[in-house]
């Protein structure tokens, strides 16, 4: 039997590595947050002091970077740089834009690409980013497209950053969070939008567990 993919697509701030690590935990496959090793690239980068929109300085560093992904005993899914644990590094605001924009570079997506289906190949897995369901695992089981007001992510993003100490005002996340939406959604290469044949959940209305019982739902109907 082929091994099940489950392509959970949307907007920064949409909830999608919450919601795909709960339904991965549910379900018993793999989670794989794509997200976080484009910010694992966009990190590397930043340290090399290189414009993250150029893609000549961009593809310069490639031979240099080795970006591994595990799942350590915490359940938590941990990025490594050259073998250094960054997991905690690449959420830092500022790595967000970093890693929007090398995600539009082709030479970074071609480069991070069978690293990704190869996961799929192997195993099950949810796996959660802006072009799963489009570009990565085009022919995915199933393919949800997960979005929110921008409001509403904004206003997520910005106490899941005040958890964490992070004193940026909700304006300034709301700002990012419309900055990102709009780069991410007109880049050249692979720009956000749902797959022909998603599913569209708007959680704009829900709380975490409302999301999670709605998007298990999505799943299981698609799965039986």
């Amino acid at each position: 039997m082929p091994f099940v993919s489950i392509a959970l697509d949307g907007p920064s701030g949409a909830g999608k590595s919450t919601l795909a690590r709960r339904l991965a935990e549910e379900l018993g496959y793999l989670y794989v947050d794509t997200g976080a090793i484009y910010r694992t690239v966009g990190l590397w980068v930043r340290r090399n002091g290189a414009d993250p929109k150029s893609e000549p300085a961009v593809s310069a560093l490639l031979s240099g970077l080795q970006v591994g992904l595990r799942v350590e005993a915490d359940g938590v899914q941990h990025m490594y740089l050259n073998g250094e644990d960054v997991t905690g590094q690449i959420r830092e605001p500022e790595i967000s834009m970093y890693a929007s924009a090398v995600s539009a570079l082709p030479a970074v997506r071609a480069f991070l690409l069978e690293m990704q289906r190869e996961l799929a190949r192997t195993r099950n897995v949810v796996m959660d980013g802006r072009d799963i369901g489009t570009v990565v695992l085009p022919e995915a089981t199933v393919k949800v497209f997960l979005t929110a007001a921008p409001e509403v992510r904004a206003r997520r993003r910005w106490l899941e950053l005040q958890a964490r100490g992070n004193t940026d005002s909700y304006e300034q996340v709301l700002a990012d969070v419309m900055r990102r939406d709009e780069q991410d959604m007109n880049r050249a290469i692979a720009p956000l939008r749902p797959a022909a044949d998603a599913v569209r959940l708007d959680t704009s209305k829900l709380d975490l567990e409302e999301s999670g019982k709605a998007l298990l739902r999505i799943v299981k109907e698609k799965l039986i």
